[in-house]
């Protein structure tokens, strides 16, 4: 999810008002959302450029469906979700609560899954630095006042250059980030003061909206306050509080991806993430203060349908296997690699991976797993990245291009970008990566609703969002045609995203205008109806 667009777009909004509440500003134009289920829709039948879900429904209805395990390697999961909680994935193996690692796979109690970044007396290390940053001050010491390698490690310096690079241009973004952020805090905070005050509210108390047109002849400063949080309110929606709570948490957040002395690894879970020795590490709860993104990950792909609350996921028989490993900051390759081999080894026949980074030192562990989940026939969908740049050139990780040079086009590794509700030049959504070699499809990312922590709800931008409605849509695809493979999976979402030869956009991260079939392998957005019809045609060819 993209908190970074809705920073944006507040920053936007307050940004003639940093200093003071002298000025006046002109309300723009509010563009209406699309329905909060546009990225289930048909673009023919309802105008907005969903993934046709309801024709593919249409298409297997009678059919038997067998279920399919999905696992999502994420933030963790609420656990208790109305929509989620009957589709669990439960370990046939484990009894609950023992304390005994029943099934003997090194993990005690793993009822629903595992969280590798969690430790000891029921804690979790959910909160991290970025890897520039981690691997920047693990090489300093040796070659910051190095002007040359030496002999023997022209390798090392190499990787010390680039890593070196990579933390200058984060930190430079972040410390001019953390100066705008704490002036439309300011902003925020004391506009939202004059509402309070106009309203006769507590200063404890909250606002929405609609309280905002209570507020009758309010003078300049009470008007210029109006303005502000009226167009951020239509943005965001919500009360003020919670908005306010989701920017002071994106300001933590910020000061906490360049911050050196975050030693939550070494504390909280205790193994050494530089060493793959394969002893078992972590615990079993899967909900921490962070998990409304994964939360909201697996809504997406496989909330219950049609039970009159929260959303409808685009699976309707799956079980999730909830898999804790990214913090809220950079996931270690470490917790990565030994995620995907528990998915594997406890049956997720899909993985979906909403994360990335720029760094992945240990990237050979992630590789070989990225092959064993290939051996056994597993399909990986990872979310392409938020940068708004082409990974042909700049490159995401985890990606499929082993360091081994063994292979740069995995059969059974999808790379998400994420696309808007209206056809047109903003179909790309601005913020997605991409690439005519390193992305392989389209999917609704831009103001997608999914189900949040504690009976919430979400509306939200990223690839993270972009990536489990593709992983849903596998995992429909399998649930009626079980005996096709990864790799035909794979074949048939790719095959029918329809080229969209001839649409110029706007490139992601620039104002140049391309042809959208450019910024992607199959050039197209996914179709949920085309992909099953396409596998309906299509002899299984599963590995056994």
């Amino acid at each position: 999810m993209n908190i970074l667009r809705k920073f944006n777009t507040a920053l936007s909004i307050c940004g003639f008002l940093f200093l003071s509440l002298t000025s006046v500003a002109q309300t723009p134009a509010v563009v209406a959302d699309p329905p909060k289920n546009w990225h289930t829709m048909d673009l023919k039948a309802d105008g907005y450029y969903g993934i046709s879900l309801n024709n593919a429904y249409q298409f297997v209805k009678g059919k038997k469906s067998k279920t399919v395990v999905v696992a999502t390697i994420d933030s963790g999961i609420d656990t208790a979700q109305k929509d989620l909680k009957s589709i669990l994935w439960v370990n046939p193996k484990e009894k609950p609560g023992n304390g005994i690692d029943d099934d003997h796979n090194g993990y005690v109690d793993d009822v629903h899954g595992w969280d590798f970044l969690g430790g000891p007396n029921g804690k979790s290390d959910y909160t991290e630095t970025v890897e520039e940053v981690r691997e920047y001050n693990r090489l300093k010491t040796k070659y910051a006042n190095a002007a040359t390698a030496t002999d023997g490690n022209e390798k090392e310096y190499a990787y010390w250059l680039k890593v070196k690079t990579i933390y200058d241009e984060t930190v430079g973004k972040s410390s001019t980030e953390i100066g705008q952020v704490s002036q439309m805090m300011n902003v925020l905070m004391v506009s939202s003061g004059y509402i309070k005050r106009a309203l006769k509210l507590n200063t404890d108390a909250s606002f929405t909206l609609a309280d905002l047109a209570k507020i009758k002849n309010p003078g300049d400063t009470v008007m210029k306050s109006l303005d502000i949080w009226t167009r951020v309110l239509q943005e965001d929606g919500g009360d003020n509080s919670k908005i306010l709570k989701e920017y002071g948490e994106y300001q933590a957040k910020i000061n906490n991806d360049v911050n050196p002395d975050l030693t939550s690894r070494k504390k909280i879970v205790g193994d050494d993430p530089d060493v793959q020795d394969g002893k078992p590490y972590g615990n079993n709860i899967l909900k921490f203060p962070d998990a409304s993104h994964g939360t909201g990950v697996a809504g997406l792909i496989g909330a219950i349908r049609n039970n009159g609350y929260g959303i409808d996921g685009v699976a309707d028989n799956v079980r999730i296997m909830a898999i804790k490993a990214v913090p809220n900051g950079d996931e270690y390759d470490k917790d990565i690699s030994n995620a995907i081999r528990y998915a594997v080894d406890n049956g997720a026949k899909v993985v979906n991976m909403s994360f990335g980074k720029k760094l992945s030192p240990h990237k050979d562990w992630v590789d070989a797993a990225f092959k064993y989940a290939a051996s056994k026939d597993v399909l990986l969908v990872q979310a392409s990245g938020n940068d708004g740049q082409d990974v042909d050139v700049k490159p995401q990780y985890p990606n499929d291009t082993f360091a081994d040079g063994s292979s740069n086009d995995s059969e059974n590794v999808i790379s998400v970008g994420a696309s808007s509700a209206l056809l047109g030049e903003n179909l790309p959504a601005s913020f997605s990566n991409y690439g005519k070699h390193n992305v392989d499809v389209f999917a609704p990312g831009v103001k997608v609703t999914s189900i949040d922590m504690d009976g919430e709800f979400n509306t939200a931008d990223g690839t993270s969002f972009a990536s489990p409605i593709t992983a849903g849509i596998a995992a429909l695809i399998l649930e009626y045609y079980p005996d096709l493979s990864a790799k035909q999976l794979k074949q048939v979402i790719l095959q029918s995203a329809t080229p969209l030869t001839g649409t110029m956009v706007i490139k992601p991260g620039s104002t140049e205008k391309v042809d959208f079939s450019t910024l992607s392998k199959s050039g197209g957005v996914v179709n949920a109806y085309k992909a099953i019809e396409l596998a309906s045609k299509l002899k299984g060819e599963r590995k056994k």
